[in-house]
């Protein structure tokens, strides 16, 4: 008899290459299920042996989301807190490290009492418990798993498994979506279906028939590919989506309902699902407006260290910074043009910093270590002399004070203890309560990390910005501003305008409007609360001042 059971579970797969857009397959059926008045959370799933994404190279692996619980995770994370406009938790959270760490930790306590712990079927059933949590915690309808990397690779079996196990728990409450893509060879010029054949039999092998298939393509699938994928893949027609490339990842939800992928999804889940909610749907496609708004543009340059893979360029690596600018620009009616410059480059030819003229605005992200840091340092000084509009995210705040100590106060050594702990004027130093981890090499989940309060200083731009005194916003990072070195910097006219509710950590540093344009930096980063519907404040203050600049 099959168990009873109050939630469904859909699990996102892909097929035939990486890359193919699962993410946001997932954010987006989360945003239209949402809209048919269903709760929805969503879950990823990592095949990776790291227990979280703190320790991975971001221009390998993309950008390091960090939840309001600390938890450091993928970036895909922070789509689906975006699209959903939720907040999320560990649990929502896994990797192979994460769930083989678990097994383990409760086999050493006895809780398996005495048996034998194997890979199959304790690994799978630990996904199982922690998916079946995840909706506990989070009261869903619907809970919308993306399993990564794709079909056929080993590292991704053992969750392929745990589905495979939950749809014989459930039956009637697992579905599966699979996201493939199909090639339109240029030497051919047809679209072909036969890798996305081979996919979906490599996943019939692993016991799972998908009940949607995402055609990922180039253009639109037409009518006689949808039927030869029926035909070979065992899926109805109407059940193969075309999901075609768009200018503008935010255009995707809208291309679903298109072809009524709600109504589809609803209709096979059995699910209470209630009728579109137009007020909602409209805001979204009055975004979306936004987004394709080429008339009026700001142009921001992102001064990074982590751009350059190889002979390519990974915007990803900033992920959430990047859609935080497009959403405030978004509702100041302007296009984003957003180049990506790399800081090595002004150590290599000061002269360059001149071309920063040219832009509306400068964002200094987060980071870590010593390369370009001297690069970024001057582009501070540039954007402050010449009233260049100036938005520093975590590592970016930390370059204004080393900045402001070596060329207002006269400290010429002033650095922090991550690039210089040798430096007289150390103005950036580690919390004292880091350095016996530190000593010890344990760095991974070392800094502080998630949810934190702050106040703010009246009178301020961040003050008005946010239109409140009391904040709670995210941070990552290990170093803070020395507070020793805090009395001689706002007598210089420095403000700290957001300081932590015992005022020893500085959270906001900012001159005033009087001084300059808008030369604000944050310990913590904005970016992770920004959504498309909900622009974050800070940001939204940045434009505005980009836009005064034109």
């Amino acid at each position: 008899m099959e168990k009873k059971n109050d939630c469904k579970y859909i699990f996102v797969v892909g097929g035939v290459i990486s890359g193919v857009g699962k993410g946001i397959t997932a954010s987006s059926l989360g945003l239209i299920l949402k809209n048919r008045g269903l709760n929805v959370t969503s879950i990823k799933i990592d095949p990776y042996i790291n227990v979280d994404a703190g320790t991975m190279n971001p221009t390998e692996h993309g950008e390091v989301f960090v939840l309001a619980d600390g938890d450091e995770t993928d970036q895909d994370m922070g789509n689906y807190e975006r699209f959903l406009c939720s907040k999320l938790s560990k649990i929502n959270y896994m990797t192979t490290g994460r769930v083989y760490q678990s097994v383990i930790e409760r086999e050493r306590n006895l809780e398996y009492k005495g048996k034998c712990v194997e890979v199959v079927p304790h690994i799978p059933l630990e996904v199982i418990r922690r998916i079946k949590i995840a909706q506990q915690k989070n009261n869903a309808d619907v809970v919308i798993i993306e399993i990564g990397g794709t079909i056929g690779e080993y590292q991704n079996m053992l969750f392929l498994e745990a589905a495979r196990m939950m749809k014989i728990e459930f039956p009637s409450d697992v579905f599966f979506v699979m996201v493939s893509y199909l090639p339109t060879p240029s030497k051919i010029g047809e679209m072909k279906t036969k890798p996305t054949q081979h996919a979906v039999r490599t996943l019939n092998s692993s016991g799972i028939q998908p009940d949607f298939l995402i055609a990922r393509g180039d253009t639109s699938l037409d009518d006689k590919r949808k039927e030869k994928i029926s035909t070979f893949c065992n899926i109805l027609p109407e059940r193969v989506i075309s999901s075609p490339d768009v200018e503008s990842i935010y255009d995707i939800p809208l291309n679903f309902e298109k072809e009524k992928l709600s109504d589809k999804l609803c209709a096979v889940l059995g699910a209470k699902c209630k009728k579109p909610d137009e007020e909602s749907w409209k805001k979204w496609k009055n975004f979306v407006k936004h987004v394709h708004n080429g008339k009026n543009t700001v142009k921001i340059a992102v001064i990074g260290k982590y751009f350059e893979t190889g002979d390519y360029v990974l915007s990803d690596s900033y992920l959430s910074v990047i859609e935080a600018i497009k959403y405030s620009a978004y509702s100041q009616n302007r296009k984003p043009v957003i180049s990506w410059l790399t800081s090595v480059d002004f150590e290599k030819d000061p002269a360059k910093l001149k071309e920063l003229k040219k832009y509306d605005g400068i964002v200094v992200p987060g980071g870590f270590g010593s390369r370009g840091v001297e690069g970024l340092i001057s582009a501070v000084k540039f954007a402050r002399e010449n009233k260049i509009p100036y938005f520093g995210l975590c590592y970016g705040m930390q370059m204004i004070v080393i900045e402001y100590a070596r060329n207002v106060l006269g400290l010429k050594d002033a650095n922090t203890r991550e690039i210089n702990p040798k430096s007289k004027n150390l103005v950036i130093d580690i919390m004292e309560s880091q350095k016996e981890i530190l000593k010890n090499n344990l760095y991974g989940g070392s800094m502080r990390l998630g949810e934190y309060r702050a106040l703010l200083r009246e009178g301020t731009i961040a003050s008005s910005a946010y239109g409140k005194k009391e904040i709670l916003e995210r941070h990552r990072h290990r170093y803070e501003v020395n507070p020793a070195f805090v009395g001689e910097l706002e007598v210089k006219g420095l403000v700290f305008s957001g300081r932590s509710p015992d005022g020893h950590l500085m959270e906001i540093a900012e001159l005033p409007k009087n001084k300059h344009p808008f030369f604000l930096g944050t310990q913590f980063h904005p970016e992770f609360l920004a959504h498309p519907l909900e622009p974050h404040p800070l940001f939204t203050a940045f434009i505005k001042a980009c836009i005064k600049k034109l």
